[in-house]
């Protein structure tokens, strides 16, 4: 019998409808593979969404994303809507889905795919073997506290509040600690705890819950250390748990472990399968409508779109072992490209792998813990 789901898909601004194309491919693809029937249902969301209905994240817009199974996004913002007030900014539409679908933890995973490491600014044997999950708190902390401007006698002052409660900080930790039984068991804990009061309740609730998980193992690394580490000796990373701000700096910082940005997905998932599934980077308005932009953050979205909301591991395993074999066999996008490398547009770098697809199944040599 056909599985059949319902997609919302959310193209946004920049390269996002570019690169959102090519993970429709895929997912149509692997869709017919593994019979499924999907209903695709697209939005307006972001800068366009504010340019056509005056707000970025429209009712219509949230509707779909509720009834759906799983929602595709690309990016959203650009220079035309930097100088907006804040509830007409595109990224106020990220914020509001997370909180509003309940997405609390946001996973993403950084790999250096065999054959980039030369894509790398970093030493080969710095970047060999990289495999880490970032976990980051999606829907607290200071990005969704109080904030306000006042004036005063010496000009203006600006507040942005950070707030933690004990129970937004037990269920992340517990998810991180959940895919640390998956994976090498061992979950590393950013905080801040020698100067924030928040990040020393964090680090209490880390402990408390590791009790229950006396098979992995616990670390407390403080952010900036964290920073450091994750460029000098990133293999040890297993899970990496953490708070909103830390988890989008990190993981924008560990684009240089993978070669680009243009390689890391991410899923923002809840307590049920409902997921939002979109590449870490934004939306480039300096390389939009060129055709140069990196899809493989996004088809790798879709993977893990199979894996949380479908709950089918062959279909994400056999789409991650098609976009490592089409980078085996040297396909490379302008981003990861290194002199003397042809570097593909980026639909021919989605048809590469749906071709790949086509062919492919997945290798049991690799196990299961290495692609979650």
């Amino acid at each position: 019998m056909d599985k059949q789901y319902k997609v919302t898909v959310l193209p946004g601004d920049g390269i996002g409808p570019e690169i959102v194309e090519e993970g429709v491919k895929v997912l149509k693809q692997a869709g017919k593979q593994f019979g499924y029937r999907f209903q695709l249902d697209f939005g307006l969301v972001g800068g366009g969404a504010i340019d056509r209905v005056q707000t970025p994240l429209p009712q219509e817009t949230l509707r779909q994303c509720r009834d759906a199974d799983a929602v595709l996004l690309g990016a959203v913002g650009g220079p035309d809507w930097d100088q907006n007030p804040p509830e007409l900014r595109p990224e106020k539409a990220l914020l509001d889905l997370r909180k509003k679908l309940g997405l609390f933890a946001n996973l993403r995973p950084v790999q250096c795919f065999p054959g980039l490491e030369e894509s790398s600014t970093l030493k080969k044997d710095v970047v060999n073997g990289v495999d880490l999950l970032v976990v980051r708190e999606l829907t607290g902390g200071i990005y969704f506290g109080e904030k306000y401007t006042e004036k005063t006698g010496k000009g203006e002052k600006a507040t942005d509040t950070l707030v933690y409660q004990e129970h937004e900080v037990e269920r992340i930790m517990r998810r991180g600690f959940e895919l640390a039984r998956k994976r090498r068991k061992k979950v590393t804990s950013v905080d801040k705890a020698n100067v924030l009061e928040s990040s020393r309740l964090w680090r209490k609730v880390a402990q408390r819950v590791a009790r229950d998980y006396p098979d992995v193992e616990l670390e407390h690394m403080l952010v900036d250390n964290c920073a450091m580490q994750m460029i000098r000796r990133p293999a040890e990373f297993d899970v990496i748990v953490t708070e909103n701000m830390f988890g989008d700096i990190l993981s924008d910082e560990s684009a240089v472990l993978t070669g680009s940005i243009g390689m890391l997905p991410s899923a923002s998932i809840g307590e049920g399968t409902k997921g939002l599934y979109e590449p870490v980077h934004g939306s480039a308005p300096d390389i939009a409508g060129q055709g140069v932009s990196n899809p493989v953050a996004t088809i790798l979205s879709v993977a893990m779109m199979f894996r949380h909301s479908f709950q089918d591991e062959e279909a994400a395993r056999t789409i991650e072992h098609a976009v490592i074999n089409v980078l085996a066999q040297g396909a490379r996008t302008m981003d990861v490209a290194v002199p003397g490398d042809l570097a593909l547009s980026t639909d021919q770098m989605g048809d590469r792998v749906v071709e790949e697809l086509k062919k492919r199944q997945p290798d049991p040599k690799i196990p299961v813990e290495a692609m979650m």
